[in-house]
């Protein structure tokens, strides 16, 4: 089983900036597919940010030019920097990992992490 967990999050002011950790455990790392998501009060969960093994990256419309999303292998971590943050932002950032263990698909979430943002 794939443990994930996140950090990270906190209160910040609109306009600031926070950065994201996600550690997901395992050997395979490299060949995970990483996502973070996020869940507003009252909404729906939604894609914020991706990255694949090959660092192809995917943005959410909203987050373009304001989020970059990295990982680190050698430390199993991906993260997530947050810019000129908006209060549309606040919300419990989850992430997601996706990968195969032997001949067996996995998915695995970790609790997630708060983020809010003060207008």
């Amino acid at each position: 089983q794939v443990h994930v967990v996140e950090s990270g999050g906190g209160l910040v002011q609109a306009g600031g900036s926070l950065r994201l950790s996600c550690t997901a455990s395992g050997s395979s790392f490299s060949s995970y597919s990483m996502t973070w998501y996020r869940q507003a009060p009252g909404k729906g969960r939604e894609l914020v940010a991706s990255i694949d093994s090959d660092g192809l990256r995917n943005f959410a419309d909203s987050v373009k030019g304001r989020f970059t999303i990295s990982r680190d292998d050698a430390v199993n971590t991906m993260y997530l920097q947050m810019n000129s943050l908006k209060a549309e932002d606040t919300g419990l950032y989850e992430c997601n990992a996706q990968g195969m263990i032997g001949s067996h698909w996995f998915g695995s979430w970790g609790p997630g992490t708060q983020v809010t943002v003060s207008s």
